[in-house]
C-alpha cells in the first residue's frame, strides 16, 4: 500500500508544481491553443491558452511510479512497464500532433494517416507483448489474455492470438480517441479521467487482495498477473490528473492537448486489457462512450439525411453549449454523469464478486 500512496501523492504534488512551471514556459514560447472556427463563439477567447499540458501529466505520473518503486525497494512488473509503454507511446504521438499544430499555426497537426500509423504500431506492439509467453509469471499468467472479458477471463469467448491483438488495437484506438473527443471543455476530460483511474486503483487493490493463489483459491479470485503494480500506476495517473485539474478547471490556464488525451485514453484501454475488464471499461468510461456515440450519430445522420443535423454540434458537450448552457454548467453536469457511470461500474464489479464468492 505504501507504493500506491507514494505514487499518487507524489504525482499530485509534481503535477501541481510542474503545471505552473509549464504554463509560464509554454506562454513565453507562444505555444498556445488554436480554436476551430466552426466551434462555439465563446471558445474564441481561449485562443492562445498554453497547450501540451499533457506532457506534465505523463512525466509526473511515470516519474512518480518509478520513485515509488525505488523507495519501496520493489521491482517494476511486466504489466506496469507495458502499460507505461502504451501511455508514453500514445502521448508521444499526441505531442507530435500538438507541436505541428503550434509550429505551423494550423488546426491540422499530424496527417490522419501518420497519426493512425503511429497509434496502430504502438497498440500492436502492446497487444502482442501482452500475449507473449516469455512475459508469463511462474504460474503461466501473461500480462494480457486472448479471452474477451467483462470482469474476469471468459471461458467461452477466447480468440486466436492474432484476432486478440486486433481486438486490443481497436479498443486502444477507441478509448484514446474517445478521451480526445471529450477534451473540449475546461476540466472535462481531466476530471472524468480522474474518476475512472481512481476506480481502477480501487479495483486493482481489490484484485490483489483476492488474487488467485495457494492462500486464496476459489471461483471468485482474480487471474491477473500484476494487480498491485497496476494499482500503483493507476494511482500515479489519478494523482497527475487531479493535480492538473487545479490549473485546467474553468477558466483553464492550460490545456492537456492531444499529448494528454491520447495518453490517458490509451492508458484506460491498457488498464482494461491488463485487468481483464475490457467490456467493463464501457461502463466505467460511459461518459467517453456517450461522447463518441454522439459524433458517430451526428455524422451518420448528416449523411443519411443529406445535410441535416441530429445535434446542434458534436461532440455532445458542444450541443448543450449551443443550447445556451454555461460551460461550467455543462462540465459539472457531465462530471456528475461520469461519476454515476464509475459508481455503476464499481457496483457491478463488486456484485459479480459477491455472486461468485
Amino acid at each position: 500500500m505504501r507504493a500506491i500512496l507514494l505514487a499518487g501523492g507524489l504525482s499530485l504534488v509534481l503535477t501541481l508544481i510542474g503545471t505552473r512551471i509549464a504554463i509560464r514556459v509554454l506562454s513565453e514560447r507562444g505555444f498556445g491553443q488554436l480554436i476551430r472556427e466552426d466551434g462555439p463563439t465563446s471558445h474564441q477567447t481561449k485562443r492562445g491558452t498554453p497547450t501540451m499540458g499533457g506532457l506534465v501529466i505523463v512525466l509526473a505520473s511515470v516519474l512518480s511510479y518509478f520513485i515509488a518503486k525505488l523507495l519501496t525497494g520493489s521491482e517494476p512488473s511486466a504489466s506496469a512497464l507495458l502499460l507505461l509503454f502504451l501511455y508514453v507511446g500514445l502521448g508521444t504521438v499526441g505531442f507530435l500532433d500538438d507541436f505541428i499544430k503550434i509550429y505551423k499555426q494550423r488546426n491540422l497537426g499530424l496527417r490522419s494517416k501518420a497519426k493512425f500509423i503511429g497509434q496502430t504500431v504502438i497498440a500492436v506492439v502492446f497487444g502482442a507483448a501482452c500475449l507473449w509467453p516469455a512475459l508469463a509469471d511462474d504460474r503461466g499468467q501473461t500480462p494480457g489474455s486472448a479471452a474477451i472479458s467483462f470482469i474476469r477471463d471468459s471461458q467461452t469467448l477466447v480468440l486466436p492470438a492474432i484476432l486478440a491483438v486486433v481486438f486490443i488495437v481497436i479498443l486502444i484506438a477507441g478509448a484514446s480517441n474517445a478521451v480526445n473527443l471529450t477534451d473540449g471543455l475546461d476540466g472535462l476530460a481531466a476530471g472524468s479521467a480522474t474518476m475512472v483511474f481512481g476506480a481502477y486503483t480501487v479495483m486493482n487493490i481489490w484484485q490483489n487482495n483476492q488474487f488467485c493463489g495457494v492462500s486464496n483459491p476459489g471461483p471468485a479470485c482474480y487471474e491477473v498477473r500484476d494487480p498491485y503494480d497496476l494499482a500503483v500506476v493507476a494511482a500515479a495517473i489519478t494523482g497527475a490528473c487531479f493535480g492538473f485539474l487545479w490549473w485546467n478547471a474553468s477558466p483553464a490556464q492550460i490545456f492537456m492537448g492531444d499529448t494528454g488525451s491520447l495518453a490517458l485514453g490509451g492508458a484506460l484501454a491498457g488498464m482494461a486489457v491488463l485487468t481483464r475488464t475490457e467490456f467493463l471499461l464501457a461502463l466505467l468510461g460511459g461518459l467517453f462512450v456517450l461522447q463518441t456515440v454522439s459524433v458517430i450519430l451526428q455524422v451518420g445522420f448528416f449523411k443519411l439525411t443529406k445535410g441535416r443535423r441530429l445535434f446542434r454540434m458534436a461532440p455532445l458537450h458542444h450541443h448543450f453549449e449551443l443550447l445556451g448552457w454555461e460551460e461550467i454548467t455543462v462540465v459539472v453536469r457531465f462530471w456528475i454523469m461520469a461519476g454515476l457511470f464509475v459508481a455503476a461500474g464499481l457496483g457491478v464489479f463488486y456484485a459479480e464478486w459477491v455472486a461468485g464468492a
